[in-house]
């Protein structure tokens, strides 16, 4: 990325303004970034442990499948999710408060007795199955940020403060050569009315 500027000391006022104001926000940008790495990686790991939980919900599942051929699923619904939004490292993330379910009435002399216990174990079901989908969002949420934050870091790191660095460093030297220049030519017409005023 070229930075465009003027050989002047308006533009050299600007490029210093900027670049200072770019290496204040590094170390910040920096930490974010470690934080959001720390996140994903705690988010991530979730994400696996709710794999296992619910791969052995599923296989208890399996154990009882014969019976669950008896079973009514229209009796269970999810009715609602109520989520909250938390704040990481200035991501928003979705935060599962509650499942609301909703079950019809059945007559528990007439059904078999391990109706109860089935609400129970697919209630536990489907509250792994939702937090395991929110814990997904939350690890594209914040693996979409850390990468972004790692994009801005790498650009301030190694594109626009050595950009302005260097455009810093060829004003100063212009400036340095104008007036080095100035001086000669003042040195040159002052030696010349000196021989001049002698001759």
């Amino acid at each position: 990325m070229a930075i465009t500027f003027q050989y002047n000391k308006t533009s050299l006022q600007a490029l210093e303004k900027n670049l200072k104001m770019r290496v204040r926000a590094l170390p910040t940008l920096k930490n974010k970034e470690s934080a959001l790495r720390m996140e994903v990686k705690k988010a991530k790991d979730e994400v696996a442990r709710l794999d296992r939980e619910v791969e052995e919900r599923i296989a208890a599942y399996d154990q009882m499948l014969s019976l669950w051929g008896e079973f009514d699923t229209s009796l269970l619904h999810v009715d609602d999710v109520k989520m909250s939004i938390k704040k990481i490292a200035g991501v928003r993330i979705p935060v599962l408060d509650e499942v609301v379910y909703s079950t019809k009435p059945f007559s528990i002399f007439s059904a078999p007795k391990w109706y109860a216990d089935g609400f129970t174990q697919l209630k536990q079901l489907a509250q792994v199955g939702i937090e395991q989908e929110f814990c997904r969002q939350k690890v594209n949420l914040l693996e979409y940020a850390r990468k972004k934050s790692t994009q801005k870091v790498n650009l301030f790191e190694k594109v626009q403060i050595p950009g302005y660095e260097d455009a810093i460093r060829k004003i100063k030297r212009f400036m340095e050569d104008e007036e080095n220049l100035s001086k000669s030519s003042q040195k040159i017409v002052k030696s010349k009315r000196e021989k001049e005023a002698q001759a």
